[in-house]
Formats: C-alpha cells, structure tokens, sequence
C-alpha cells in the first residue's frame, strides 16, 4: 500500500478541529485507530512540538507508521494494542492527561486492499477479517461454530440485516456440506439467501454480512464503547476529541457517549445550576458532519464518513 493511495479522511476538517487544543509548549494527541498515520503524520507537521501516541491493534499499521514517520520519531509513541487499552497505554507513557484524541474508526485501505486479509467480498481470500492477527478468532471459525441464533444476532444487530435469519439459516445449511473457508463462498450463500428483489438493489448483498462478521471478530463496537470514555476522562482542560465513523452503529455510540458528557445532569427547574451537574464537555460539531464533495471526488471511500467533536471546558470535582 502506497502513501500516495491513501488519503486520510476529512483531513483538514480534523486539523482545524484539533488546532485549538494544541498550542501549549508540548502537546499530545493520542491517535487510537493509527492505521497507516496519514492523520498523524499531518499533525506532526502542523504541529512542531506535537507528541503523538498512535494505537493501533493490527501489527501491520504500527509497522508501515513506523517508517513512514520516521523524520517524526522522537515526537511519537507507537503500541500495538487494541483501543480500549488506552488507559493502560497512556499510564505505561506516564501521561495522565493528553490534549487530544482521534477516532478514526472502521477498517483501514490496506486491510480492505490486500485480499488475503480476507476483509472484502470483492476477492477470494480466506475468510479471516481480523485486525489484530495474533488473535484466535476469524469469520472462518464465527461461521462456521455459531448457532443460528447466534449468526442471526450478529447479522441483524451488527449488519442491520433484515434478512438475518434466512443468511443464518442458508449458513447453517451450508457449512454441514463443507466447512465455508472462502470470502466467495459466504458471498455467494449470501447473495443466494437474499430475495432476489431485494439483490437488485442496494450494491452487492453480502455487505452487510461482511460488516457484521468484521465487527463480531474484533469486537469494534464494544472496544469504542470503552475507548471513547477513556479518551473523554484522559483530555486536559480545552482538550479535544474528534471521531470518524464509517456506519450507522458507529456513529450512534458516539453520539450517546457525546450526549451524556455533554449535558447538564442535575434535577430540573433548578433556579441556578449545580457546578457537580453541570457538563464537562461542549459539542464542537452540529449533529454529525459530513464530507464536502471536493473531498469526496478526491477520496470517494470517504463517502460514509461522520464526524463529531467535543471539548472539556471543565474539569471534574474532587
């Protein structure tokens, strides 16, 4: 995967986000979804005495950024390690609060791009889908171990698949001929267990299969639902966060864990606020902003971007 063919999403959106909160003597911006460190690799840039610490859970990414921001490397901090494990990062760096945090969510180019990874229903590859490939599980072994009550959950609540229970049940029918082992293979009980209105419409039929098995593997949503409070609870005062989702699920979390630290929690018709109710963070986003179409004719895997902002405007109470 060439620099060249990867171009980090709403980038200059994300800078001028971020910019604020980076004007101390030394800033540090923690990048939890590194990936191939284009985001990075720009604050680094705009920022002379910026440290990063990037995070990312494939081992891949960590070793592309690493050379990539080679010119960079007193001023950055990479781990392989899973998202939801930034509290353990940042207390391992000695850091106790950073001034800003970056959700750059869903899967990475070169994890779509290299069919082997098994991500992509557009190639025949082994069915794997994980990001972290130390880890045990894959879409191989999810498909074919899970019950069709279990494939069907995962399909409906991660895939949003109204035909949930009939791909789990084609599925289950399939996998006692022969193990499913192939991206194709899965592709096509899909596509077959789909009504054939529907196929008609609506791009290829196993996207959201795909979706859905790549989120059960690496445990996506439950590792954003820890992450993101992590990220909120590490943020100096006028610290910033920025997240880009790439589906519905995603975005929604981050709306509710926005929401929550966003608003005045005290009893109602109060005549004057209580300072312990009163929110932590203000929302730097309305609703969630979308791609402009100069970015989206540059870089049309953009396309399902969403992105929100917040800022701590104060500290909690001791």
């Amino acid at each position: 995967m060439s620099e060249a063919g990867h171009i980090p999403v709403m980038l200059e959106r994300v800078l001028e986000l971020l910019a604020p909160a980076l004007g101390g003597p030394r800033p540090v911006v923690v990048d939890a979804n590194l990936g191939l460190g284009g985001h990075t690799e720009a604050l680094l840039a705009a920022h002379p005495s910026l440290h990063v610490v990037g995070i990312d859970r494939d081992p891949f990414a960590v070793e592309y950024s690493t050379r990539r921001l080679r010119p960079y490397a007193e001023r950055i901090s990479l781990v392989h390690a899973a998202s939801d494990e930034m509290a353990d990062v940042l207390a391992r760096l000695g850091l106790g609060k950073v001034d800003g945090a970056l959700f750059d969510l869903g899967v990475s180019s070169p994890q779509l791009d290299e069919a082997e990874r098994g991500f992509a229903y557009s190639y025949d590859a082994p069915l794997d889908m994980r990001m972290d490939t130390s880890q045990e599980l894959t879409a191989e072994k999810v498909v074919n171990t899970y019950s069709a009550a279990d494939l069907t959950r995962i399909l409906r609540d991660y895939g949003e698949e109204r035909f949930a229970p009939r791909v789990a049940a084609l599925i289950i029918r399939e996998r006692v001929k022969d193990a499913i082992t192939s991206t194709k293979r899965l592709a096509d009980i899909v596509r077959e267990a789909i009504p054939a209105a529907t196929r008609r419409t609506g791009g290829n039929p196993a996207k959201r299969t795909f979706q859905a098995l790549r989120i059960e593997v690496n445990a996506e949503l439950a590792a954003l639902e820890a992450a993101l409070p992590a990220a909120l609870d590490a943020l100096a005062l006028g610290g910033r966060v920025v997240v880009l989702s790439y589906h519905s699920l995603e975005d929604r979390l981050t709306k509710q864990v926005l929401t929550a630290r966003t608003r005045d929690t005290g009893p109602p018709g109060l005549p004057v606020p209580l300072p312990a109710h009163q929110p932590r963070f203000r929302l730097l986003t309305r609703g969630a902003e979308l791609p402009t179409e100069d970015e989206l004719a540059r870089n049309p895997r953009a396309a399902s971007a969403r992105m929100r902002a917040a800022e701590r405007i104060r500290v909690d109470e001791d």
